[in-house]
């Protein structure tokens, strides 16, 4: 079997859009260094709705922010602004503390907006947990293509061809799109890999994705993607880890300490704020949605 695990995500209903999670989960933590997944729309915004996430913190990990439709505005507390839109990878490094927001940019709050993509965390590895804060956006991201299949590598290396944007652990994270009739093939190279099918239908050496759920394949296992009528399917994962990581709320670490520090420093007004955009954040929850299950 190429398949050796299928974990069905968590949808939470925020009113203008859906967000799937498919880890952290009971079933499992993480994928190379991915250790959250989340995929959003495809949503057409209403007449004053918006995605408007408020100031929060992160430690211990890197997000990476990958669109298909829309635009989302960054702000955070190293005074970087920046619009993601489609073709372009926003990596912000927390390491040792970071705090940002994430808010519909006023082009889409006219009842035209639409929003449709993924949001993942990658854990930083042993070494570099508390490196310094940084945030990078790129565009210019090597494409693989043929005749049926496309391919964006995002992050890492694949089929020859090397992303420019930073990686902390070995890390491989594409978008694959499909024509009818297309097929790619997986490399085998990463510790643990999964595919996501997030759009159209595909299938992994005949076996037939679903939607949104997170296909986690069989490491060094040769596989094909197939499509029959075209899909779009993100690919994920790398190194894995030898040393637990913990979640809680938007702290990661290999050290529960650490995490509760965090929250205590939070909780404390200790984090540094987030020019133009310092009125309003997100409070420290009492039980978080999400957590590990270590």
């Amino acid at each position: 079997m190429s398949i050796i695990q299928t974990i069905t995500p968590v949808t939470h209903d925020l009113g203008a859009f859906e967000v799937r999670r498919a880890i952290p989960s009971r079933e499992r933590t993480m994928v190379g260094p991915f250790i959250f997944v989340d995929q959003f729309g495809p949503a057409q915004l209403d007449l004053g709705a918006a995605m408007d996430v408020r100031p929060h913190p992160h430690i211990n990990l890197a997000t990476v922010t990958w669109l298909f439709d829309g635009a989302i505005d960054h702000r955070d507390s190293l005074g970087s602004c920046a619009t993601i839109r489609p073709g372009q990878v926003n990596l912000m490094t927390a390491g040792r503390g970071i705090v940002h927001s994430e808010r519909s940019p006023a082009s889409e709050r006219t009842g035209e907006g639409r929003l449709y993509g993924m949001q993942t965390w990658l854990a930083l590895p042993d070494g570099c947990e508390e490196i310094a804060p940084a945030f990078e956006a790129l565009s210019d991201l090597p494409l693989v293509e043929d005749s049926c299949a496309k391919a964006t590598v995002i992050m890492g290396e694949l089929w020859g061809a090397r992303a420019p944007t930073t990686t902390y652990a070995a890390t491989i994270y594409a978008e694959i799109l499909l024509a009818g009739g297309g097929a790619i093939p997986l490399d085998d190279e990463a510790d643990e890999r999964a595919v996501m099918l997030v759009g159209g239908e595909a299938r992994v050496d005949g076996h037939a994705l679903k939607l949104y759920e997170l296909t986690v394949l069989r490491p060094g296992a040769d596989i094909n993607l197939t499509s029959a009528k075209g899909g779009r399917v993100m690919l994920l994962g790398g190194e894995a880890f030898a040393t637990k990581r913990h979640v809680w709320w938007n702290f990661v670490s290999s050290s529960r300490d650490r995490i509760r520090q965090a929250a205590d420093d939070w909780r404390e007004g200790r984090f540094p704020l987030v020019p133009g955009d310092s009125d309003e954040f997100i409070p420290l929850p009492d039980q978080p949605t999400t957590v590990s299950y270590l």
